[in-house]
């Protein structure tokens, strides 16, 4: 008969192999927009107060406030499909620094900006708030 720490280490395996691999991120539904207004420079501040993602461990959700902070260069993002893309991550197993990174690597492969900042600002998890920062260039 099982105990109880065999029952949860059972759970917890079963909700980590629900979790999907960071491979599965939906970059291609990224789109851009011509900006009409290149070469001057503006600022454009992009707020997600709802990314979702989930530990790789634990398969416990990651909760957190997205900014994306850019200098367009050619193009902008479409928001729409940002959104998309960002809901993706749902239910990804990534740990949260590699969270910002990732998305700073694909938007400045899609979009070739003259600068931008990827901050991500996770609730805390075991009393411990991450904030996490990535720039390029660097």
């Amino acid at each position: 008969m099982k105990d109880n720490r065999e029952d949860q280490k059972d759970q917890n395996v079963q909700r980590r192999s629900e979790v999907l691999k960071p491979g599965q991120i939906e970059k291609e539904v990224l789109e851009t927009l011509p900006f009409v207004y290149a070469g001057r420079r503006t600022d454009i501040e992009i707020i997600f107060p709802e990314f979702t993602s989930v530990c790789p461990w634990t398969g416990l959700p990651d909760f957190g406030e997205l900014r994306i902070n850019y200098v367009p260069s050619e193009n902008c993002v479409e928001l729409k499909s940002l959104k998309y893309y960002l809901n993706s991550y749902r239910n990804v197993g990534i740990i949260q620094e590699d969270v910002v990174n990732r998305i700073l690597d694909d938007l400045v492969a899609l979009l070739a900006p003259v600068s931008m900042t990827v901050t991500g600002n996770f609730n805390p998890r075991g009393g411990m708030r991450t904030l996490v920062s990535v720039s390029y260039p660097q």
